[in-house]
């Protein structure tokens, strides 16, 4: 049971738990900052005009190819 809920994902993408928590918690603070990023630009749409996007792009390309 321990091994389906902490271990088996993060050997998947050859990673040990401490490793993904790493990855995984700085990829939810690049979404956070991705997310403020839209809502400002939502409410004053000259400012962060490609932020977003950009780093949208940036993580998707870090993950593509993860673990295989």
């Amino acid at each position: 049971m321990i091994n389906r809920i902490f271990l088996n994902h993060p050997r998947s993408v050859d990673e040990n738990y401490v490793e993904h928590a790493v990855f995984a918690g700085g990829f939810a603070f690049k979404l956070l900052g991705a997310g403020l990023a839209a809502l400002v630009h939502a409410i004053i749409p000259c400012l962060f005009e490609k932020t977003a996007s950009k780093m949208i792009t940036q993580m998707h390309e870090r993950l593509h190819g993860r673990g295989h």
